[in-house]
């Protein structure tokens, strides 16, 4: 039988990609990062924390958040649970019961203090309503469990 000769010169190209130096990349970017990822520090979230007065505040208004949002604003010196109150008429209210300031004497804090179950969406509702108005010292009333 009689040899084929090939056509052409004998020479094809080649339409494949070469891998190897590709897996070469990957293969050290592998190693290096295998290597740095002990040496990474998990970030910590730092939480605010809660400042102790020298003393509690003589005068203050005091705006309570319900469970399902409703508002209720006494002031310290009253006693009870105070006055319900719509969001609408938060502002004009507690206005009402800071009364005009005085020259020289520090602004009367609004304290807000609200129900465990109470969302957070109310409460910064509240927040929100009270410092639109222009009522410069708004805070909110915490409880410090001993049991940490």
């Amino acid at each position: 039988m009689p040899a084929i000769a090939p056509r052409g010169n004998g020479r094809r190209a080649i339409t494949e990609i070469n891998m190897v130096p590709f897996i070469d990349v990957m293969l050290v970017l592998l190693i290096i990062f295998m290597v740095t990822a002990p040496l990474i520090v998990p970030g910590q979230v730092e939480l605010p924390s809660v400042g102790t007065a020298a003393r509690q505040p003589e005068r203050f208004v005091h705006v309570s958040v319900a469970r399902d949002g409703a508002l209720r604003v006494r002031d310290s010196a009253q006693g009870g649970e105070g006055e319900p109150v719509s969001l609408r008429e938060l502002p004009a209210r507690v206005r009402a019961l800071l009364g005009p300031p005085a020259d020289g004497a520090p602004a009367v804090p609004v304290v807000i203090s609200a129900d465990r179950r109470a969302t957070y969406e109310h409460v910064m509702q509240a927040m929100d309503a009270l410092q639109r108005a222009g009522i410069a010292r708004v805070g909110l009333a915490v409880r410090q469990d001993s049991a940490r």
